[in-house]
């Protein structure tokens, strides 16, 4: 069977002090006529990126809301995660020969898959491409498909988006970030777009002690009475790691004793992060004052907290974003972002509220400057952008959109 993910029910009314008892009314509602669904929702990893979060926290809400949903996870070996890794890459529009080795493989995985979901549903979502063909294996099954993309596809490579593209056809509802991230052929009787959102009540959110959060950083080599710039992201070459280095050695020009800490959580679906690391470890050598973190040394959902709640300016320098849930998370926390226009990330902030958007690696050094030399227009920023999050990124708003979708295609199969 697909391996199931081991997660409790989380009360609603948890939520209430921060959305309202309102908003947690309207969510009860929508969920009553689903009371008896059976819902999977199934994806490569349970750590390391955005959607094993989004799964980690939406998945309880809905145990919590008595309706059974189950999180499962795909399995698979190396040579799968190598062939899905070039198809997310290309995807997102990075160039690719899709020979038929890589053709095979996925299909073969996807397949075993398929007869590894043993269980009988009433909907079924699968999360991006590294599962998207298990629909077309398993047949109808009884259920309502769903496929949630949740990476930008809006100038993919063309050879895999058309080898993809039958499998998603066969999918009773195709869901994206935003709209423009649809590729151009793709024509589908149920498009949605739902943004993602981050949990407040989360360990990588929740309201920390600044003492407790000083004393983080500090057990991580940071000197609390110097400046820092963070940023939290996977070593990948979309979100310019590299990039983030050259903006550090700009700002400390003009501000020595600058520190710098990269923060990543290294997953086993994402096989080229090792390259990447290796170069990394190699650029910052000899430069104490740059910090590379990841799970493989015990930096967590709590580090990841305290370093964005209590760093001075948090950089998200994404070449291509399908949303960047870090930008929703270090905005929660009050703290001001700068961020390449890329993506998703304009639709979470703009100018003002949360920090400031730029195009170039020379842009992003100068409004980190700026940050870092006005420190109560920074405190306005991260103000606004707080507020922001709280009346658009929430989990609870994720979950109300998901039910409606779920609703909307229970009463099309009546």
């Amino acid at each position: 069977m697909l391996e199931y993910v081991d997660v409790g029910p989380r009360p609603l009314k948890q939520y209430e002090p921060i959305i309202g008892a309102e908003a947690v009314e309207e969510i009860r509602e929508l969920a009553a006529p689903l009371k008896r669904a059976r819902i999977a929702q199934i994806n490569a990893t349970t750590y390391g990126g955005g959607v094993s979060e989004l799964l980690r926290s939406i998945v309880p809400l809905y145990r919590g809301l008595g309706i059974q949903c189950d999180w499962r996870i795909i399995s698979a070996g190396p040579q799968f995660f190598n062939v899905t890794k070039a198809f997310h890459n290309a995807l997102q529009g990075a160039p690719y020969e899709l020979k038929r080795a890589a053709r095979e493989t996925y299909l073969m995985c996807n397949t075993r898959n398929a007869q590894l979901l043993d269980e009988e549903y009433d909907f079924v979502i699968v999360h991006d491409p590294q599962p998207a063909a298990i629909r077309h294996f398993k047949g109808q099954a009884g259920a309502r498909w769903i496929w949630r993309c949740h990476i930008d596809t809006s100038q993919p490579n063309e050879a895999v988006l058309d080898f993809i593209l039958p499998f998603l056809l066969e999918y009773d509802a195709l869901v994206f970030t935003m709209d423009r991230f649809i590729p151009p052929k793709l024509e589908h009787q149920r498009l949605a777009t739902i943004v993602p959102a981050i949990d407040p009540i989360s360990p990588k959110n929740m309201a920390l002690p600044k003492g407790l959060g000083e004393e983080i950083r500090a057990w991580r080599g940071i000197d609390p009475d110097r400046p820092l710039l963070t940023q939290v992201s996977r070593f990948d070459p979309w979100k310019d790691p590299m990039g983030v280095i050259d903006v550090y050695r700009l700002v400390r020009k003009e501000m020595p004793g600058l520190q710098l800490a990269l923060l990543s959580t290294i997953a086993h679906d994402d096989p080229e992060v090792w390259d990447i690391y290796k170069v990394l470890v190699d650029e910052v050598r000899g430069d104490d004052d740059i910090h590379l973190l990841t799970n493989l040394i015990g930096a967590g959902d709590v580090e990841v907290n305290a370093f964005q709640a209590f760093s001075d300016v948090v950089i998200q320098k994404s070449i291509r974003e399908g949303f960047g849930l870090v930008v929703s998370e270090t905005m929660w926390k009050g703290t001001p972002v700068v961020a390449n226009r890329s993506g998703g990330i304009p639709l979470q902030m703009g100018d003002g509220v949360g920090g400031f958007l730029v195009d170039s690696t020379e842009e992003c050094a100068e409004r980190a400057l700026y940050v870092l030399r006005h420190r109560q227009e920074a405190r306005s920023l991260g103000l606004a952008g707080r507020e922001r999050v709280r009346r658009q990124f929430l989990i609870t708003r994720l979950l109300a959109d998901e039910l409606r979708l779920l609703a909307s295609l229970a009463q099309s199969s009546t």
